[in-house]
């Protein structure tokens, strides 16, 4: 994590930064969060992270503190302070303070908003992915909102790291696939891209959205739709995707491998590469 920490409005040294020990937030998950890619010293698809985190937040009853416009106007200020001219990522947080019978007295807001940035974790190569059974509950309330509630998913990441996996997809209560525990997962039949739809309890990923958006006009189409094991054994590819990841293909899902990357995920990578670079220089022409 880089020096210098953004909260509540204010820039501050990391050490300097200091939440309520009665924060209700903090103790029971009871937050929302995004992490947003960092090109060249500028946030990439901040308005699809910020709406996002609007949808999160009103599932959650969580007022924001912020509007969109202001809240970049805080990221650009935070990436300005740390002097992240290079590649990066920022995690937003805004988190509940007030709630039950455990919060404090003291003056705080009744939501905190927090960023921080570090450097950009190095992900290339094919990933090798554990299964995770009852990983997603599809029917539960909460089902695909990124909460900071998050022991699930690192505890989940643990285990496959101690049967020597990097990370695992996740099955749902019906034993279809959902996704990895932070990243969205595709899949390749004669040509075909599936997805599991966000009704299986994964996360709408903002790279799963752009890919979607994107791969038509290259010729590949993405279909939403359930799939379980069996499906997944037999796809000719198999990639996930995410903010740190991008479009990463899978060469091993427990004893099951691939030979990657796949011809389409390889042609997916590029368009994704096509569109962060387009976007780039559009953010770029506007600020």
């Amino acid at each position: 994590m880089h020096n210098l920490v953004f909260h509540n409005g204010r820039v501050l040294p990391l050490n300097e930064v200091r939440l309520s020990p009665g924060q209700a937030g903090l103790f029971n998950g009871w937050g929302v969060f995004s992490t947003v890619r960092i090109y060249e010293g500028q946030p990439f698809a901040f308005n699809y992270h910020f709406e996002r985190l609007t949808r999160d937040a009103e599932k959650l009853m969580l007022p924001l503190p912020v509007k969109r416009d202001e809240c970049l106007k805080g990221v650009l200020e935070l990436i300005k302070a740390n002097k992240l001219q290079h590649d990066g990522c920022m995690r937003i947080y805004f988190v509940l303070n007030k709630v039950g019978i455990w919060c404090s007295k003291e003056e705080m807001p009744m939501t905190d908003w927090i960023m921080y940035t570090v450097d950009l974790p190095m992900r290339s190569g094919p990933v090798k992915l554990a299964l995770q059974e009852n990983g997603r509950q599809a029917l539960h309330p909460l089902a695909g909102t990124k909460v900071t509630s998050w022991l699930q998913n690192v505890w989940v990441v643990e285990k496959a790291h101690q049967r020597g996996f990097e990370d695992a997809l996740l099955l749902n209560e019906f034993g279809n696939l959902t996704e990895a525990t932070a990243a969205n997962l595709f899949i390749v039949k004669n040509g075909k891209v599936i997805t599991p739809p966000l009704k299986s309890g994964c996360l709408a990923g903002v790279s799963r959205l752009i890919l979607m958006q994107s791969g038509p006009a290259a010729g590949v189409e993405v279909i939403e739709r359930d799939f379980g094991p069996e499906e997944l054994f037999a796809a000719d590819e198999v990639f996930i995707t995410s903010t740190t990841r991008q479009v990463q293909p899978v060469g091993q899902v427990e004893n099951h491998t691939w030979e990657t990357p796949g011809p389409i995920t390889q042609k997916l990578s590029e368009v994704f590469d096509h569109y962060v670079k387009k976007h780039h220089a559009a953010e770029l022409a506007t600020r």
